[in-house]
């Protein structure tokens, strides 16, 4: 502000305006109570507080408050041209997505011998205003995986206490669903807790959008290994080994990395007698193809145990092989300089289908 002093006694007070306050930021946190992006449907604007004008005495004004925006974990941040910005992972993570504008300064700072009385004071910069598109991408140990009605529900349901809704038709899931299992209900070990993700029916075309495609193969990639549960009765209607192969196609065109990571591939359905009568031969068919198959009955708690092994086993080993590896943080800075007050804009987009992005796992 360009003011000056004026009291009795002090003919020549100078220069007395003070600076304004910076605006304030907006910082997306990760909360453990947020499990959705719906929040970003309803609103699309977010804007920080503007920072307070100085007064006289050389009062600088008030900072504006921070806007703390909560997320939910797997929330993915991209630019306008879909590029990460930041990869929010870790429970209670913070980032600050874009900066607050610098507050305006009062003329006393252009005070000098030659210039006694400065009629010169500066409006504030403006903040960052941005465009952003976010994406969740659910966070699980494993991830169960397989075409419509194999009975991932199911399996989630008995290894978990999740109540995941089954029926007898395909897409029955129609949202990703979570659940945790305890390993000490099952078998003894160090691991104490495993969190499962069912992930709801992928069909042959998946990777084009077919089916509930896009929308759920995003998931996949937070995962460390895949349960890959097949119908046994599939065997009578073209083979086991068949739908194995689509669904393995479908992640591989969607990100050869999928399919590198850790798959346990378990045949649902064994208390079936036709399935239990052709279980040598189904296990002669996968062994063709280099893959060991597990025989289980969700509805029927067979075999359970033997699954909790083997994810416990692979599960620990996976941690153990990226234990040592340092996770890059992918981010972008910004700065402030020559940006014009003391307000930001920012504006959101939830990631439709058709503009899901593409690529390796983050």
């Amino acid at each position: 502000m360009a003011l000056f002093r004026r009291e009795k006694y002090i003919p020549k007070g100078g220069p007395w305006g003070g600076d304004g306050g910076r605006g304030g930021d907006i910082i997306f946190q990760v909360d453990p109570h947020v499990n959705t992006l719906s929040l970003f449907r309803r609103k699309k604007d977010f804007k920080s507080e503007n920072g307070i004008d100085g007064a006289k005495k050389l009062q600088k004004g008030r900072d504006g408050s921070d806007l703390v925006v909560s997320v939910p974990q797997g929330t993915v941040i991209y630019d306008e041209n879909k590029n990460v910005l930041f990869d929010l992972t870790a429970l209670g993570q913070r980032e600050v997505i874009a900066r607050g504008g610098n507050g305006g300064l009062g003329n006393w700072h252009f005070k000098s011998s030659v210039n006694r009385t400065p009629l010169k004071a500066t409006s504030g910069w403006n903040g960052d205003e941005k465009i952003l598109f976010l994406e969740l991408k659910l966070i699980a140990d494993a991830g169960i995986i397989g075409l419509p009605n194999s009975g991932k529900s199911t399996l989630i349901n008995a290894l978990t206490r999740a109540n995941v809704k089954t029926a007898d038709y395909p897409f029955t899931t129609l949202e990703p669903n979570l659940g945790v299992l305890h390993v000490s209900d099952f078998v003894p070990g160090p691991l104490g807790d495993i969190v499962l993700a069912d992930i709801p029916g992928l069909i042959e075309g998946a990777s084009e959008g077919k089916g509930l495609g896009h929308d759920f193969l995003r998931h996949i990639e937070r995962t460390r290994i895949l349960v890959h549960l097949i119908d046994g009765t599939a065997v009578f209607a073209g083979g086991a080994v068949k739908d194995y192969k689509v669904i393995q196609n479908e992640l591989e065109k969607w990100s050869p990395m999928l399919v590198k990571k850790p798959q346990i591939v378990v045949v649902n359905k064994c208390d079936v007698t036709e399935v239990h009568e052709a279980e040598k031969k189904i296990k002669e068919e996968f062994k063709k193809i280099g893959v060991g198959v597990l025989f289980i009955s969700a509805v029927a708690h067979i075999g359970l145990k033997e699954l909790v092994e083997k994810l416990v086993s692979e599960i620990t080993s996976e941690k153990e092989s990226h234990s040592s590896e340092k996770v890059p943080q992918v981010k972008k800075t910004y700065t402030i300089e020559n940006l014009p007050n003391k307000r930001i804009v920012f504006r959101t987009k939830v990631l439709p289908e058709s503009e899901t992005v593409q690529g390796d796992s983050l």
